[in-house]
């Protein structure tokens, strides 16, 4: 139990160090990622008005029938997707890319390869 509060805390002090560094701006917002155990949450924000402008989920209901079966990388890889969509459909094409304190591996690098295939460009 312990060890996995440390690995959060320790998380959280990493996206705390990026965090000072990483700004999305109206013209280059910042992609955002959430990793749960199950689920993967992405979402594209304005920092300077505090917004998000986009977001997708392996749990949107528009996604969920989709994913239901699939292997995690595999769901992270359809949400970079239909987040890069929905992107595209707002006139956003780059971003900045927030790892969220993660490892670029397994999920996270997943839903970063979806995202550069349906037209984001970081």
């Amino acid at each position: 139990m312990a060890k996995n509060k440390n690995r959060n805390i320790a998380r959280l002090r990493r996206h705390t160090r990026v965090r000072k560094q990483v700004a999305g701006t109206r013209e280059r917002p910042r992609l955002n990622i959430f990793r749960s155990h199950s689920d993967i949450y992405a979402q594209v924000i304005d920092d300077e008005v505090g917004h998000t402008l986009v977001s997708a989920s392996s749990i949107d209901a528009g996604l969920r029938d989709k994913v239901k079966g699939l292997p995690k990388s595999e769901q992270a890889h359809l949400v970079g997707q239909e987040l890069a969509e929905r992107a595209k459909a707002l006139g956003i094409t780059t971003v900045v890319f927030d790892r969220g304190g993660y490892q670029y591996i397994g999920r996270v690098k997943a839903l970063a390869d979806g995202a550069r295939e349906g037209g984001l460009k970081f």
